[in-house]
Formats: C-alpha cells, structure tokens, sequence
C-alpha cells in the first residue's frame, strides 16, 4: 500500500497536572548543547544538508538504514522503507528486515511458510519456503544480499545461505557440527555476517564470510554487540543497574581496550557500534528518563587517538549502514528530533548529518501558552490561570510574577513530570497583595530528562482597577488611616480572609508611619480620587476652616498639599467618596451646625476639586456620624449611611442627580462604634462595604455589603484590627 470574578485582591499559586501537547508559539530560550563537554570531550558539529531532511514518522522505531533508504517500524508492527531523497516508500505488514549490500537494498519479509526477499534496486525476487517440523527449513536470518536456513540432520544443524543468483543454497561451512540454536545477523561490514550458536551450554559466534559461506569461530570471551571487519565491541554491566563498561576487541591480535565510560549505573540495553575507528555507545531512553544517566549522550570514542566526542544528546535506536557509516534515531539540541548519519571522515571528529526530521524539538520548548492579556482588569476577572504546555515532561518549573513599581516578586514552583504546567494567579492566598501596574513574569521549566536548558517563556501585563477610596497603596484593598495624640499619622493595610473562624478583616502587616504634624487638623477624610489620579486622596481642615488636598501617590503615602478651600469650619461633619451626581466623580457632603445638608459636586480637578455648593436637605442636626458608602444598594449613583443620636443607622439611597429617596431604617445599636468608614470593597466581591471601628478595647466589624437596598449589609464579621485607644483617631 502506497503512502502517499468580580475584584480579587491576593495572589496565590495552585498546580494542576495535566498531559497534554498543544502545539503553537512562545518566547523560548536559546537552545544550547544538552550536556557539557567534559574535560578532554569533543562535540560533533553537525553537517550542513544542501536540502531540508525528509519527514521522519513520530513514534516509529529505526528498524534499519540501507544504501537508497531506511525502515521503520509503528507500534502496530506495519513497517516501511523510505527513501533519504524523497521520504517516499511503501509501507508492508508482518515481520520485515532491511538488508544492504554496498549497492543494493533487500527487504526480506517473513510470512507463513515462506520468506522473500525482495531486490529494491532490480524489483527482483527470490523466494524460500520454510516449515515448522523437524524435517523442514527454518529461517535463520539474512544479511546482504543472502537469506539463510536450518535444516535438522543426522549429521547435525545444517545452516544454508541462498541469493538470487543462488536459489538451490549452498550449504554454510567452518560451524562445529555439534552447533544448535544457529542464528545470523548484519555486522557493520556487508562482506561480513554474525552467526551466533550454542554449543553445549555455552554460548559462541563467528565470522561468516559471505563470499565464501565460511564461519570463522571467534573467542567467545570476546562479545559482539557490534561487530565490523577487525573488531567486536559489547558492553558488561549494563541491564542490573550497574555500572556499564564498554570494551573493544580486536579480532585480529585479540588485544580488548576499553572506552571512558562514565562509572555510573544503567538501566540497560547499552547501545555499541563501530565506524571506522570509533565505537559509539550510551545510554538508550533518555528522551523519557526521568532520571537521567550521564550516558544518555551518544557518544564515540576513537582507538587510535583515544578522544571522546558527544555525537547526539540522546539516541533510541542505531543502525549500521552498508558503507560504513551509522544511522541513529535520536536528537541534538537545537538540531531537533529524527535520524542522523555518522560516519567516519578522518578527522578529529565524525561527520554528523541529519538525515530526516520528525519536527520536533529535542529540548524542552514551550509549545503553547494562556497568559495575561495586555491589560488585565481586576473589576473584572477573578485573577488569571496561567497555563504553558511543554514539548515533553519537564522535572519542575519556576514561575515568578514581578510587580515592576515596587519590585514585588511572588516565585511559586510547579512539579512535576507533566507537559503541563499551570499557575493560578488569584485571590485565595490573603497575605500577598496584588498592586495596580505593570507586571513581568517569566517561566523556568527544567527538562525531567536531563537534556538541554530550561525552557523559558516571558511576558507582561498590566493591572487595573476602579479607584477605592480607603486604597492608599493601589493595591486593590482598602487602609486604615490612624492619627496618634503626638500628631503622628499612621497607615494600617488590610486585607479580607474568607475561611475558618478567622473570617473577617485583618492587618496585612505593621502599621506604616507617614508623617508627623497632623495634629494641626481637626478633620481627615479618606475621598477617593478628587484630583484625577488613579489612587485614593485625602481632605485635611485646619481648625481655622482652611481645607487641604493631600494627593495620594500610589505608594501608601502622600503628595504636597494643595489648598483647596477656606471657611469648612462651619461644617460639623464631612464625608466624602460617593458619586452622588452619576458622572464618575466623588462628590462631597457637609452639615452645618443648624442642621442644613450641602453638596459639593466633584470636579476632577487637584486644584479646585469641588463646584460650589448646593443646599439639599436640613434636619441633619440629629446625625452624630455620616458615612459615604459608594452604591450599596445597586443603583445608579454613591448612596450615605448616617447614625442618630440613639444608635440607628439610616440609609439613604442616591438618585442620581445629587439628592436622596427618603431614609430607610437599617437598625439599632450603632452607638457602640466610634466610627464608621465606608472604605470601599474590603472582601474582593465587587460591592463597596462599611467598617465600624470600636469604641475601647473591643474588635470593630466588617458589613459586607449585599447590592440589594432592602437589606444592603450582611451580618457583622469581625475586623481584626486593634481598636483605636482614647488618644487616636481612625479615618
């Protein structure tokens, strides 16, 4: 047959594992050589082709390289020959073997009765009939140009060699008669065959030369792993776990040297081969080890000139070829995945070629990513999932998210052994804080199989959020702001933990000095952005009425102040931070002391934040405590919460267009807190939420807020915050 989540505040790191190859583009590191070059080691440079190699099928074995093409074998025992020109071939079902003479490809092909071998050159054909009865012939193997038989006699096993030109047979001789158990096989010389026997008990070999169809019978201390002309080559110690040894014989004076192999334990089936003056050995299955040998390199040394090279960085599966040279199934760093020739030039290291490619990298590459996108709106998502899928297993992967302002850095590892791997970047780890800004991350993922560098991928992305008005530090969480009896002000961040008896908000870490001086104002008020920037400010007035403007920075503290405003001194209660007019901008309200309620319209603008005032209500006089709480209700404009003198807190709703509906009764109690903050969504669900700070020693409370107006908060949980002493103020 032919072949033609609303806002999420904190980051944390969770690892999933999952195999999977997606196949796409990265940033990816520069590949480099899998393994170092020890002292005194060579590294092959691989030959530059004059055409792109051929398609190489992934997953199939090297089954063989010839003169014009090699074999492969797929899992389901289908082989096929393929042309080193054109990757073109023919595919064949059952037991199929590639056999080279230096001119000519043979395939022989085992099927029920009969074995045929047939001339890829010529299209001719020569057939063999076999059995399975004492009486019958037997297949015992090809080589070059020739198939071979047993045959049971009285006198003996009778091993026969038949060609196209010698279809009779001619019987094999220089074999001991009492040899059973015969088998022949290619050697790395196509004049030459291994006939290997047993003789008794013992296991031996020997030379046949195909010419003549004589055996020479060789030492049989000496192995045969590989065999050329002048010598054999095999490997001792390997397939126990120990350390393997790599000898070479030579078959003519019968001296053995033996290769620098690395003393390290094995997990078997130790490749050997000869070209030339090199034997070629290491360690199969490298690419899928999860523990790596040092012998996963293919590597050659030299007899004479007793130099080691590092030809591949792994190999499956060797085949000699008829000329003298090697085919291997394996890959190079930076070369990628297929089969490459190694031959013998003369030189101070064997040419290696690529002969044909599967596509794939031979390092750890990233092969497809889900990252950040350019701007990443914390309003909006609920954190993001990384997710980077890998050309193969990597052993572990460090993952690291830079805040580039503050130089924030969370590195988190994910393992182990997946081509997978996956970073959830959201709001389930409540002691790391998650900044406004620029961010850069980066991906180290270390290949499981020991072979090349680190497969890196970078990126950046940026984080934004709506202004909080209690967010000092542009972090996404609100702060508390605390002046002390000497004028000291103080900044408290918080953060909101959802689980276990500890529910409720918490000190993200020790108060932050910001200044001293502050006990020249008789009022603090935490605004939102009055002055157009993307942090929170702040209101100061002097006791002589005069009103500041403090710009927040984005860092936790504070710009210049800027004089905004004279004669605030007839007001009794300030809150500011709720859009009351619908245009995006906090507005201000202030009661006078006859009770008269007045609006002061946001502008936008540091210099002259609000327009002139306008009257909207009287009778406030019954209010102790006011508190802009931004839209609780889930309307279209900043809603106010104020307490009477009793202990009830009022709700009033906004409308919009800078005045109120009637007031709602919310309940009773209230006077136990000595302040109320509407500090802006503390608990990351999207809806703005009110802090009540407690009077002495007793803990303040959180009352999520709902976004229904018919019961805007959620029973009290508590806030973890030492309660402000007699001698300090909370803002």
């Amino acid at each position: 047959m032919p072949l033609a989540r609303q806002t999420r505040r904190r980051l944390a790191a969770a690892v999933t594992t999952v195999l999977a190859v997606t196949l796409g583009a990265s940033a990816l590191a520069a590949p480099a050589n899998a393994v170092p070059a020890a002292s005194g080691v060579l590294t092959a440079t691989p030959a530059t082709t004059a055409a792109d190699p051929v398609p190489y099928p992934k997953g199939s074995r090297l089954a063989g390289a010839g003169v014009t093409g090699f074999l492969t074998a797929a899992s389901d025992n289908t082989t096929t020959f393929r042309r080193y020109s054109d990757g073109e071939g023919q595919a064949y079902t059952g037991a199929t073997y590639l056999r080279s003479t230096r001119t000519t490809d043979y395939l022989v092909i085992r099927s029920t009765g009969l074995i045929t071998q047939r001339n890829l050159t010529t299209s001719g054909s020569l057939q063999i009939a076999v059995g399975s009865t004492a009486a019958d012939a037997r297949y015992a193997g090809a080589a070059a140009d020739a198939v071979f038989t047993t045959r049971e006699t009285e006198a003996g096993t009778v091993l026969r060699k038949y060609t196209e030109t010698d279809t009779a047979g001619t019987t094999v001789t220089g074999l001991p008669a009492d040899a059973i158990a015969l088998s022949v096989a290619p050697t790395a010389t196509p004049e030459q065959a291994l006939v290997t026997y047993r003789q008794g008990s013992v296991n031996k070999w020997g030379l046949l030369d195909l010419a003549t169809a004589s055996v020479t019978v060789q030492d049989s201390a000496i192995g045969r792993d590989a065999v050329s002309g002048t010598r054999a080559a095999w490997a001792t110690g390997e397939g126990t776990y120990d350390p393997p040894q790599v000898r070479v014989a030579d078959l003519v004076t019968g001296a053995v040297q033996e290769a620098p192999v690395t003393q390290a334990p094995s997990s078997g089936n130790f490749h050997v081969a000869l070209i030339g003056d090199w034997v070629v050995y290491g360690q199969p299955g490298g690419m899928f080890s999860s523990h790596p040998s040092v012998h996963s390199p293919l590597t050659a040394y030299n007899l004479t000139t007793k130099k080691s090279v590092k030809l591949l960085d792994h190999a499956y599966q060797l085949a000699p070829a008829p000329d003298g040279s090697l085919y291997a199934r394996g890959g190079i760093v930076g070369q990628g995945e297929g089969i490459y020739r190694i031959a013998d030039t003369g030189g101070e290291t064997p040419g290696v070629e690529k002969a044909a490619t599967t596509g794939e990298p031979t390092e750890l590459v990233v092969t497809n990513a889900a990252v950040p996108p350019a701007v990443l709106d914390l309003d909006e998502n609920d954190g993001f999932t990384f997710r980077w899928n890998l050309s193969h297993e990597m052993e572990n992967a460090t993952v690291t998210v830079r805040h580039v302002r503050t130089g924030k850095t969370q590195t988190s590892t994910l393992c182990c052994a997946t081509t997978e791997a996956v970073f959830s970047w959201q709001d389930n780890n409540w002691d790391e804080d998650v900044p406004n800004g620029d961010y850069a991350w980066e991906i180290v993922a270390r290949p499981d199989n020991g072979i090349g560098p680190a497969a890196v991928g970078k990126g950046t992305f940026k984080v934004v959020r709506k202004t909080a008005p209690h967010d000092f530090n542009d972090n996404g969480t609100p702060d508390l702001l605390t002046r002390d009896s000497a004028g000291r002000l103080w900044r408290t961040d918080l953060f909101y933990r959802p689980i276990d008896e500890q529910m409720g908000v918490h000190e993200a870490g020790t108060r932050t000095l910001l200044g001293s001086g502050w006990n020249i104002y008789d009022r603090i008020e935490a605004t939102g952005d009055l002055g157009g920037s993307p942090v929170g400010d702040i209101l100061a007035r002097e006791k002589s009425g005069v009103l500041w403007l403090y710009p927040g920075n984005g860092l936790g503290s504070f710009g210049a102040r800027v004089k905004v405003g004279t004669g605030w001194q007839i007001y009794d209660k300030i809150a500011v931070g709720s859009d009351l007019t619908n245009d995006g901008r906090p507005d201000a309200l202030a009661t006078d002391r006859s009770g008269g309620l007045w609006l002061y319209p946001g502008t936008g603008d540091a210099t002259k934040p609000f327009a002139g005032r306008k009257q909207i209500g009287t009778g406030w006089g019954v209010y102790n405590e006011l508190a802009a709480v931004g839209n609780i209700a889930g309307g279209t404009a900043g809603d106010l919460v104020a307490r009477d003198a009793t202990g009830v807190l009022w709700q009033y709703l906004g409308k919009g267009d800078g005045t109120f509906a009637p007031r709602t009764r919310l309940g009773a109690g209230w006077n136990r807190f000595s302040h109320l903050i509407g500090a802006g969504d503390a608990d990351g669900d999207g809806r703005p939420d009110l802090l009540a700070d407690s009077n002495d020693f007793y803990y303040g409370s959180l009352y999520k807020g709902t976004g229904d107006w018919k019961a805007p908060f959620l029973p009290a949980e508590t806030m973890f915050v030492p309660p402000a002493d007699a001698t300090e103020h909370v803002f």
